[in-house]
C-alpha cells in the first residue's frame, strides 16, 4: 500500500468516531484495527504496530474518563501523538554553523539515490545563501565523478574529484582540505555504495570516516525497498556514527512505511525526504506536518516557509498597491515568477488542508506550468505601458489592435489573450477588494484587525474566480474559509506577505 492510501485509510478509521452514535469499546476496537492493518500493510515493522495499538489503549481508558469528556477528540489526538512517536527518535538532527566548515558525508546502498541527494542538498544550502560544495569519493561506480559533474555544473556548485585516484580515502581528504582552505561552510562527501551490504564497503566508509572527520553523517534510504530498510539501517549504524538520514523516492508509489519504522531501528532523525527527480525535488521533513499532510490536514507552517523563502518582505512596492487596491499586469506576471521559483505545484497543494495526496497528478501538474509558461510568453510580447497600467484590462478593450498584435508576438490565438486578460480583470478585482479591507495589512491577530463581514466578502470573491473543482476538493467554502483561517493564524504579523504570495496561484 502506497502512503497515500494508508492516509486515506487511517483518515477514513478515523472518521468512523466521527459517524458513530455512542464512543465505546467496540468502537474504539473496530478503529484501531483498520488503522493496524493499513500500517502493516505500508510495510510498518508489526512491533512498531503493536506498540501503537497498546499506547493507544493506555491512554483510553472508558472507565476512568469523566461525564462530559470529549472522547473522540481525545482518541484522535492519542492516535495523531502516536503516529508521530513512530516516526520520531526524539534525538534532534545537526544543525550546520554559519562561517566554518561543517562536513557532511553520505552512506547507502547502491541505487538509493545517493549520488543525486548530495546534489541536491547543496543546492539546498546554495539557495539559503551557504557556501556550499561537493566532494566525489565514489570511486567504485562507473560513472559516479561524472554524474557528480553534470549535476553540479547545472546547479553551479563547486565540486572535486578525479578519473585517475583510485583510492577513495585520498580523494575524500583533498577534496575536503582543499574546500577547507577556500572557507566553504557545507562540504557534502559523497562516498561508494554496493548493490548489497558487504564488509569492504564498511570498511571503506570508516576509513574515509576517520579521514574526513565528519561533522554529520546521512544515510541514505530507498523509501521503494519496503522491510528490508530496518536490516539496513541497523548495520549501518553499527558500523558507523549514522546521525541523520534521508528518505528517498518517496514521491507517491513507495510503500514507504518500512522506512520510516527503520527511523526506529537508527534512532536517527529524518532530516529529507526526496520526492521526486528535479534538483527541487528535497523537502525538509517535519514530524507533525508530515503526518497531517498524510492524514490530509495540510501543512500550513510549510506553506508560509515557502512564501517566506520569497523574500515578499522586500516587495514593499507590491504591498503598497495591494494596500491601495492596485494591481498591474507586471505585478502579476511577478506573482506568476513567484509561484515557478515554489516549485511543484503539487508540493504546494498538498500543504493546503482538504487537498488529498493525489488531488494533481503529474499530466495535470506540467499542463498547470505548461500554461503558466503559457501565459508569461503572452506578456513578454506586452509593452511596458501595458504592462504598467493601472488598468490594464481597459487599455486592451479601447484598441483591439493591441491584442492581435501581443496574440502575434507570442504566437498564440487572440482568443488565449483575451483570455488572460479576463483572468487579470478578476484578481484585480480581488485585489481592489483586500486594498478596502481595513486591517488587513496590520501586523498581529488578523482575526481582531479585519472586519468578520468584509473577510466573508472576499472570500467569496475568491470562490467565484477558483476552478470549481479545485473548490470542491478543498470542501466548498467552509473549506475555503478554513484554509484563510490557518493561514491567518500561521503568518500572524505578516499575512500581508502571504497573500502577496498565495494570492497569485488563484
Amino acid at each position: 500500500m502506497v502512503l497515500a492510501d494508508l492516509g486515506r485509510k487511517i483518515t477514513s478509521a478515523l472518521r468512523s468516531l466521527s459517524n458513530a452514535t455512542v464512543i465505546n469499546e467496540e468502537v474504539l476496537n473496530s478503529m484501531l484495527k483498520e488503522i493496524c492493518a493499513a500500517l502493516l500493510e505500508a510495510d510498518v515493522n508489526i512491533r512498531l504496530v503493536k506498540k501503537l495499538r497498546e499506547n493507544v489503549r493506555k491512554v483510553i481508558d472508558f472507565d476512568d474518563m469523566a461525564g462530559g469528556i470529549n472522547k473522540r477528540r481525545m482518541i484522535q489526538s492519542a492516535v495523531f501523538k502516536e503516529l508521530v512517536k513512530l516516526i520520531d527518535p526524539g534525538v534532534k538532527a545537526y544543525q550546520p554553523v554559519k562561517g566554518r566548515p561543517n562536513i557532511i558525508m553520505f552512506v547507502g546502498l547502491q541505487g538509493s539515490g545517493k549520488t543525486t541527494t548530495c546534489t541536491k542538498l547543496a543546492y539546498h544550502y546554495l539557495k539559503k545563501n551557504w557556501k556550499a560544495c561537493l566532494v566525489c569519493a565514489d570511486t567504485f561506480r562507473a560513472g559516479a565523478y561524472d554524474q557528480i559533474k553534470q549535476n553540479a555544473t547545472k546547479a553551479r556548485i563547486p565540486f572535486y574529484g578525479s578519473y585517475t585516484e583510485v583510492d577513495p580515502v585520498t580523494i575524500a581528504q583533498d577534496g575536503v582540505d582543499m574546500f577547507k582552505k577556500e572557507g566553504y561552510e557545507i562540504i557534502i562527501v559523497d562516498t561508494s555504495g554496493r548493490h548489497k551490504q558487504e564488509e569492504s564497503l564498511f570498511e571503506e566508509m570508516l576509513q574515509v570516516a576517520n579521514a574526513v572527520q565528519p561533522d554529520n553523517i546521512i544515510f541514505v534510504m530507498d523509501a521503494t525497498i519496503g522491510q528490508a530498510c530496518e536490516a539496513q539501517a541497523k548495520a549501518f549504524k553499527e558500523r558507523v556514527n549514522v546521525g541523520s538520514i534521508i528518505i528517498t523516492k518517496l514521491d507517491g508509489h513507495a510503500k514507504g512505511g518500512g522506512a520510516l519504522s527503520a527511523v526506529a531501528a537508527t534512532q536517527s532523525p529524518v532530516i529529507f525526504v526526496g520526492t521526486g527527480e528535479h534538483i527541487d525535488d528535497l523537502e525538509p521533513f517535519k514530524t507533525k506536518p508530515f503526518i497531517s499532510k498524510l492524514l490530509g490536514m495540510g501543512d500550513i507552517e510549510g506553506l508560509i516557509d515557502k512564501v517566506n523563502e520569497l523574500n515578499l518582505d522586500d516587495n514593499e512596492e507590491l504591498l503598497e498597491k495591494i494596500k491601495h487596491g492596485q494591481f498591474t499586469l507586471r505585478d502579476m506576471y511577478e506573482q506568476f515568477q513567484n509561484i515557478m521559483k515554489m516549485g511543484p505545484f503539487s508540493q504546494l497543494m498538498n500543504m493546503i488542508p482538504g487537498f488529498s495526496q493525489d488531488f494533481m497528478s503529474k499530466g495535470t501538474e506540467q499542463e498547470s506550468m505548461a500554461r503558466l509558461k503559457r501565459l508569461m510568453t503572452i506578456m513578454d510580447s506586452m509593452n511596458d505601458s501595458e504592462l504598467d497600467s493601472r488598468d490594464g484590462a481597459k487599455l486592451f478593450s479601447k484598441q483591439p489592435g493591441r491584442i492581435m498584435r501581443v496574440a502575434r508576438g507570442s504566437g498564440v490565438t487572440e482568443k488565449e489573450v483575451k483570455d488572460l486578460i479576463t483572468q487579470y480583470t478578476k484578481f484585480a478585482a480581488v485585489v481592489k477588494k483586500m486594498g478596502g479591507i481595513k486591517g488587513l495589512f496590520k501586523a498581529g491577530d488578523m482575526a481582531k484587525n479585519v472586519n468578520p463581514t468584509q473577510m466573508a466578502k472576499l472570500n467569496h470573491q475568491m470562490a467565484k474566480m477558483m476552478d470549481p473543482r479545485v473548490l470542491h476538493q478543498m470542501g466548498g467554502m467552509p473549506g475555503l474559509q478554513n484554509i484563510m483561517k490557518q493561514l491567518q493564524q500561521g503568518a500572524a504579523g505578516g499575512l500581508g506577505n502571504l497573500m502577496g504570495g498565495f494570492g497569485g496561484k488563484s
